[in-house]
């Protein structure tokens, strides 16, 4: 339940070396039509000038936006300067909004209306327009929905683990499209502090495999904010690097450990789960299931 009819948003937005990016995120909150939120920018480190606009603002705005940084400003990954935020916010409910993406102005006003229609949900998830034309505007932007077009509603723990993206293929949202109840992050626990470097790329499926496993979730058709894609991304760098298969076996390895640790059983997740993981575990088992009929019959003549 939200305790009050106008509950604060805390915004949680982290950064390393944004300085081309930042402004324009931390202006679409100041655009923001549902005014109750206050803005917690995160500094994860950064040795350009993203750490003196961050500042500026909180300076301009005090009691609305706020400066934070680890110890020594030191650089200790997004997951852990999210649970930062998170351990710092005032509001009962939680946003975040990564700092080179833009929310567009009724993106919070929308979805606390679907949160105080739906008491029971500890998150609300909407699509994203992945944003291309903000650096060429011959290229055209795409929205992707959430389960790319599965029904708007109320998905109970397991469902999306079943549906969405990383164990089925259809879209999972982008973490700038959430909004969280405090009380469920804190019962889940936060977000993952060990998915550093390259694994970095799949903290927001850790997350979200723990809010799917727990809690349940609204998915909304609605689409209020705008994914920058650009050069020089996570995703960029992992996929080009050869890594990504790395990553992907070191999340679904801690994603068996935590239902495992939890007591989740569901057989259809566990199911999908060792599906999953059979290109690293049983690589032939996997080459041979994966063969079109015809060349798996020529296989086994061999």
């Amino acid at each position: 339940m939200i305790g009050s009819a106008t509950p604060i948003v805390s915004i949680i937005t982290c950064f390393l070396n944004e300085e081309r990016f930042l402004k324009e995120t931390v202006e679409s909150v100041l655009a923001q039509d549902y005014p109750h939120w206050e803005l917690l920018l995160v500094d994860d480190g950064s040795s350009d000038a993203s750490t003196s606009i961050a500042r500026s603002y909180a300076g301009q705005h005090p009691g609305k936006i706020y400066y934070l940084e680890h110890p020594q400003h030191a650089n200790r990954g997004l997951s852990a300067s999210r649970n930062a935020g998170i351990a710092r916010a005032r509001g009962e409910l939680v946003a975040f909004l990564d700092a080179d993406d833009v929310w567009l102005p009724q993106k919070l006003s929308r979805q606390v209306a679907l949160m105080q229609q739906h008491p029971q949900v500890a998150m609300v998830c909407e699509a994203s327009e992945y944003w291309f034309s903000w650096e060429d505007a011959q290229r055209d932007d795409v929205v992707l929905y959430v389960g790319d077009g599965m029904a708007e509603g109320v998905y109970a723990p397991p469902q999306l683990m079943l549906r969405l993206y990383p164990l089925n293929s259809s879209a999972a949202p982008c973490p700038s499209g959430l909004l969280c109840r405090m009380q469920a992050l804190q019962r889940i626990g936060g977000f993952e502090a060990h998915f550093t470097g390259a694994n970095q790329l799949y903290e927001d499926q850790g997350f979200l495999a723990k809010m799917y496993a727990n809690e349940p979730v609204y998915v909304s058709k609605g689409c209020h904010n705008r994914y920058r894609q650009r050069i020089g991304s996570l995703v960029q760098s992992v996929t080009e690097g050869g890594k990504y298969h790395q990553v992907r076996r070191y999340f679904l390895e801690w994603l068996e450990s935590y239902l495992h640790q939890q007591g989740i059983d569901d057989p259809q997740v566990h199911k999908m789960l060792r599906k999953a993981l059979r290109p690293y575990r049983q690589p032939l088992l996997h080459y041979v299931t994966s063969l079109p009929q015809k060349g798996l019959q020529l296989f086994q003549k061999h």
